[in-house]
């Protein structure tokens, strides 16, 4: 084994990184991300009003030209780092001028590395600038420039924008062969959210273009994409609601035959696929208004209750989001995790559907009735599936605070570090579905110990009592919670004893894991005050990341940052806005994409005989550590 020292240590430098572990910057499965990238760019330059036509030509040898009528990238030199800014900017992770509000009210470019990595990505990489009366151009080789930017020709001094043709280098996907379908749902989707914009695509392999241009509102939309489909309210419900620094724009209504069919939501007309606290926040606002009104015209039946599922079953709506600064939970953007955002949503689509519904009283009922039905439906095939009674065996533990619900689609258990954390979490839950179980310090560790022998231990037993299942027991129907959350403080300490649980459930409860039932919540490590706003970070990087941005809008702005000891230190409200309030939560389902490897992750971090192997991994990758 060779020496580890300082000169062992590894530097990325330019855009390395992201050629080393590409699939942390965009998805490998397709380069579909890569166009998407570059699109955002130009769509950006649209929602400020500084383009209105965006060309992009798929071309036969697999390369894409991406061309809009922009301002066309900066071509002067930077004053720090004496190179141009399309160099600059194709060249550098975290650099661009999306960072503050001075160029880009709202962009969904917002992390500085878009096209950057699609640059790293690229075989080859040609970006033209049409800009201050000259075109400009500069090329790249796997990310590395061949010259510097020239003048190659003259133009109009009206005649403006940025084209960027790129092949990606199939080293760094699964298939180079572009997803033409999803492709042109983004194209469309870009086209309806910002209204006025002319996109073009043009196919050579089979000399095809496609146009689209709207010029209505998501209402339009979304009746049309629901033709020939009997929904209520008919026509659509459609608003825009806009303020200083953030915007809203929506459509909604439910099919009556029961079904999802368009669930779009996007921020800054970035599309989020797997949601967020957005789109949280309809459920929120629909719940809220949905029960006034039906309480308010005595619809609602006694002792029934109407939950998120209820209102989600048949709705279809398109969400629009725009937002300064919004946080998602990667760079493919799939997920906004912004907090501040579903509160807005919320209260703005129940004022709204409150008034019309209200406005509308024959519509209203026949909706409030729609989702009762769907409430009672629930309610008597959760019949079926409740939380089960311990009527034999051992009882309860004392220390499990139990909730109301019984239908397994809503109730959670937090399993919670420490009796200090467990009351603060206790105040903080909601006790119609949400239990919470404390834990006393580490639990053992049962990577290496049999299934007949693990219940041995205390807290393994108290788990296994309150869930209702026995260890390599296969029988789901016993289970009591259909949320299993691990919930532990968001330091070394923490994630130590997140660990030895998610080894728990790994190996003596795998059904669990396999069927989706285990969680992890995903506690804030820092809190950032600055004027009277509140952030919340999850660690250093978000908290560093955070920091800049607000500095780089105000220099003077007076930041103090707050480090959490732990869950016991937070008060019920923030622990409940950050870790357990399912609007504005971050909690992440366990799941085993590839068995073996999670297998040979977990040996090697709690067996006993992978000692070395542990000491090679912490000397590795010690500096990676929370500290």
């Amino acid at each position: 084994m060779s020496e580890y020292n300082a000169e062992s240590i590894e530097v990325l430098e330019g855009l390395e990184p992201v050629q080393k572990r590409p699939g942390m910057y965009t998805d490998t499965t397709c380069p579909n991300h890569l166009i998407a990238e570059v699109v955002d760019n130009s769509v950006d330059e649209a929602l400020q009003k500084f383009a209105n036509k965006i060309i992009i030509n798929l071309f036969a040898d697999g390369s894409v030209e991406v061309d809009d009528n922009g301002r066309g990238m900066p071509v002067d030199k930077h004053p720090t780092i004496n190179k141009s800014g399309v160099e600059v900017i194709l060249t550098t992770l975290h650099a661009g001028g999306k960072f503050s509000d001075k160029n880009y009210q709202f962009s969904g470019g917002l992390h500085g590395v878009g096209i950057s990595v699609v640059n790293a990505l690229s075989e080859n990489l040609q970006v033209k600038i049409k800009r201050d009366g000259f075109l400009y151009q500069m090329e790249f080789n796997n990310g590395d420039p061949i010259d510097e930017l020239k003048k190659i020709d003259k133009v109009a001094v009206k005649d403006t924008g940025t084209i960027i043709r790129f092949l990606p280098n199939h080293r760094y996907f699964d298939s180079v062969k572009y997803d033409i379908k999803a492709l042109f749902h983004l194209l469309k989707a870009k086209a309806v959210l910002c209204p006025n914009l002319h996109i073009i695509f043009y196919d050579e392999n089979k000399d095809e273009t496609t146009e689209w241009l709207y010029q209505g509102d998501l209402g339009d939309y979304l009746k049309e994409e629901l033709t020939g489909i009997e929904t209520i309210p008919e026509p659509v419900f459609a608003e825009q609601i806009t303020t200083e620094n953030q915007g809203l724009d929506f459509a909604l209504c439910w099919d009556i035959n029961k079904q999802n069919i368009i669930t779009d939501s996007y921020v800054n007309l970035v599309p989020t696929t797997q949601g967020g606290t957005h789109v949280n926040g309809i459920k929120t606002g629909l719940i809220d208004c949905i029960k006034e009104f039906a309480v308010l015209h005595k619809l609602l039946p006694k002792g029934l209750k109407i939950v998120a599922d209820d209102i989600w079953l048949g709705l279809n709506f398109v969400l629009s989001v725009k937002m300064a600064e919004p946080q998602f939970s990667g760079q493919t953007k799939e997920r906004l995790t912004s907090r501040q955002i579903s509160s807005f949503v919320s209260s703005s689509i129940k004022n709204s559907f409150s008034l019309w519904l209200n406005k509308h009283p024959q519509t209203g009922t026949q909706i409030a009735q729609n989702i009762i039905d769907n409430a009672q439906n629930r309610q008597k095939k959760s019949q079926n599936v409740v939380r089960k009674k311990i009527i034999a065996g051992p009882k309860l533990p004392g220390k499990l605070a139990d909730c109301v619900a019984t239908d397994l689609n809503q109730t959670e258990l937090f399993l919670v570090e420490g009796d200090s954390a467990g009351g603060s979490t206790k105040q903080a839950r909601d006790k119609d579905f949400q239990a919470v179980m404390p834990l006393r310090g580490k639990i053992l560790n049962t990577w290496e110990v049999k299934s007949t022998s693990v219940l041995s231990s205390k807290e393994v037993h108290d788990i296994a009592v309150a869930i209702g299942m026995d260890p390599d027991d296969d029988d789901i129907s016993k289970l009591r919670y259909g949320k299993i959350c691990i919930l532990a403080d968001a330091d070394s300490d923490g994630l130590h004893i997140a660990t030895l649980l998610c080894a728990l459930f790994v190996k003596h409860f795998n059904i669990l894991v396999q069927k989706g039932h285990i969680f992890v919540a995903m506690p804030p490590l820092y809190r950032i005050d600055y004027g009277k706003k509140v952030r919340y970070a999850l660690d250093d990087d978000e908290k560093n990341s955070i920091m800049n941005n607000i500095i780089k809008k105000n220099k003077n702005a007076k930041i103090s940052t707050t480090r959490f000891k732990g869950l016991g230190e937070m008060n019920p409200p923030q622990l409940r806005e950050t870790t357990l309030a399912p609007d504005t939560r971050r909690l992440v389902q366990m799941s085993l994409n590839n068995e073996n490897m999670t297998t040979e992750t977990l040996d090697m971090l709690l067996a006993k005989k992978r000692a070395d192997d542990r000491k090679v991994w912490l000397e590795e990758s010690g500096n990676l550590a929370i500290v």
